[in-house]
């Protein structure tokens, strides 16, 4: 196929409200509301790619709205010219003209895999290897707060189909525990419970938290310390299977976390996007881990990726994915993809599948 040139790259901005009021975590970390940065990608030969970046906030992880936009700011003259089919390439030019700040390279990575896809008519699940699942279970997460509520939200979501649960806890171990005892109760068996504390206990805490879970059935353990050397401790101390979130930022950590998890939860920004996204999970696919895929937050160009993902992954190391457009309720490519009774599923139109509405966008930049 002839040379294809990046001719134009905007940068959109849109603002994602939470569906359900206040989504709390450790550390009093609240979230109503948070920008989005969608990118599009064009070339000269027309093709078009989209994708979006949205960080949890500015203290969950070293990212925030802001730094995205400038970022994507810096790196835009950088991709002029690149062939966005070869991933390599574009991925190089980014490295070579910023340090890090994966959350906003990821964004403009996945955006090249919506147009490779659109070249080759192929949705971005056959590019990832071929999709493996007609569809896969997804989870909701329950925000912080009094056991009563997040019981609540446990039933209203189990009554749409939802069987997974990611508890945000991180607060007293105590009281973290009795909040777990009580939504394992609201649920039945076949249902997974996630006890997350988002890295919100120290040592001590994460240890006693540890041992008033351990003799349940169905609970899974993740990223109860802010540090991987902490989790390999508690890991030494409890038999209950363990999740790694936020330490695992590439290839390199993953190795070094092994240790400690069972299964790692696989944020498409936090490593990078779908490129590096797919060694991690090819990689510890072949060290028998187990998966959540998802990113830090996002809308309906967030969800499709992560779609096409999961929907690539071997089912029985999937553990569930997230589609977070059933968390907000701000929509930019009419909600698609959309779950059914608590699965989900990839698009099968070529790239990732769905199309946003870029005149429901604010334009922040034009780099051409």
């Amino acid at each position: 196929m002839p040379r294809v040139e990046i001719a134009r790259v905007t940068l959109f901005g849109y603002d994602l409200r939470y569906a359900h009021g206040a989504y709390v975590m450790s550390g009093g970390r609240t979230i109503t509301s948070l920008p989005s940065t969608v990118v599009r990608l064009e070339t000269d030969e027309g093709l078009t790619g989209f994708a979006e970046t949205c960080p949890l906030g500015p203290a969950y992880l070293p990212a925030h709205a802001a730094g995205a936009r400038a970022a994507l700011e810096e790196l835009a003259p950088s991709l002029l010219g690149l062939d966005p089919r070869n991933l390599n390439a574009v991925n190089d030019a980014m490295d070579a003209a910023l340090a890090g700040h994966g959350y906003a390279k990821a964004a403009v990575d996945i955006a090249c895999w919506d147009i490779l896809g659109n070249a080759a008519g192929l949705p971005v699940s056959t590019l990832l290897g071929g999709a493996r699942a007609d569809d896969f279970p997804l989870y909701v997460a329950i925000p912080l707060g009094p056991v009563d509520a997040m019981v609540a939200h446990v039933r209203a979501r189990r009554a749409e189909g939802i069987r997974r649960f990611q508890l945000k806890l991180g607060a007293d171990p105590r009281e973290d525990a009795a909040r777990t005892r009580a939504v394992l109760e609201a649920t039945e068996d076949g249902d997974v419970i996630v006890a997350d504390a988002n890295g919100g206990w120290r040592l001590q805490d994460a240890t006693i938290a540890a041992r008033a879970l351990e003799d349940l059935d169905r609970v899974l353990f993740e990223q109860p310390c802010p540090t991987l050397e902490e989790c390999l401790i508690v890991r030494e101390r409890t038999t209950l299977p363990m999740v790694l979130d936020e330490v695992v930022t590439d290839v390199g950590a993953l190795l070094r976390a092994r240790p400690a998890c069972d299964g790692v939860n696989l944020k498409l920004g936090r490593v990078g996007g779908l490129t590096k996204a797919k060694l991690i999970r090819d990689l510890g696919t072949e060290l028998g881990l187990r998966f959540t895929i998802e990113d830090s937050w996002g809308g309906d160009l967030t969800t499709a990726a992560v779609a096409h993902l999961a929907a690539s992954t071997k089912p029985g190391q999937l553990l569930m994915a997230s589609f977070m457009n059933d968390w907000t309720l701000d929509h930019i490519a009419g909600h698609e993809p959309r779950s059914r009774d608590g699965r989900g599923a990839a698009p099968t139109r070529p790239g990732l599948g769905v199309t946003p509405d870029v005149d429901a966008l604010d334009v922040l930049t034009i780099v051409e």
